[in-house]
């Protein structure tokens, strides 16, 4: 997987999973990789995407060359080697998460799309990718809300807590809105069913055009409340 460089303080070039490698490293202990995707794995999965080990190890050497971490070999039974952070490190991360600008999410949600496309899937089969997004926002919501009971003891934690108290609430809005869209599909049905089988198909070109001229009008009279399409 390849990532583009996210805020690059004095020129450096560091991807977006880089800056959140050197933020795991920031209290000065040594991790090893194996420590690093463990942590990944206990809170960040829930707000972004969790990276392979091999990315880790690809993004470690990466800081290492930059000078932001340092390793050594662990001569113990399992024979690691552990990435500490730099000095250089420490300022460089300091200056990318309070200097550099907060790019806004970018969202790529898979069931959301099939929904858009329902009129392409066969009977039922909408039905069921919400039931099951809705079960995995559940087992996610879960999971999040376990993760914020242990997070919450530590003081060391506090942060990491309030991002997790989110994540628990965000899956649990993704449950009860997959809920709901499931109540609403007969409704869906029978309103797309006004076509007719050999109605206007969709994404009717003509129809999007005039929404925009529509839009646009509202707009120059300051009567919109919404944005045009684009």
């Amino acid at each position: 997987m390849t990532e583009h460089a996210s805020g690059e303080p004095d020129g450096l070039n560091v991807s977006p999973t880089g800056w959140a490698l050197l933020g795991l490293l920031t209290s000065g202990d040594e991790l090893s990789g194996y420590d690093i995707k463990k942590w990944i794995n206990w809170a960040i999965r829930f707000f972004y995407s969790s990276p392979a080990y091999s990315q880790i190890y690809s993004e470690l050497k990466r800081l290492e060359r930059l000078g932001l971490v340092s390793s050594r070999v662990d001569a113990g039974v399992r024979s690691r080697r552990m990435y500490k952070i730099t000095d250089d490190g420490q300022a460089a991360v300091s200056r990318w998460i309070n200097d550099e600008p907060v790019e806004p999410p970018s969202l790529k949600h898979n069931p959301m799309l099939r929904v858009m496309l329902g009129h392409l899937l066969k009977p039922g089969r909408l039905r069921d990718v919400l039931t099951d997004h809705a079960a995995y926002a559940e087992q996610l919501q879960q999971a999040a809300a376990t993760e914020v009971r242990w997070t919450s003891e530590q003081p060391a934690w506090a942060y990491a807590a309030l991002a997790l108290k989110w994540s628990e609430q965000y899956y649990a809005a993704e449950r009860e809105l997959a809920l709901q869209m499931i109540k609403d599909l007969d409704a869906v049905e029978e309103k797309f069913g006004e076509n007719g089988p050999e109605g206007v198909q969709f994404p009717v070109r003509e129809y999007w055009y005039e929404v925009e001229r529509r839009i646009a009008a509202e707009d120059a009279d300051g009567t919109s409340d919404g944005g045009s399409q684009g």
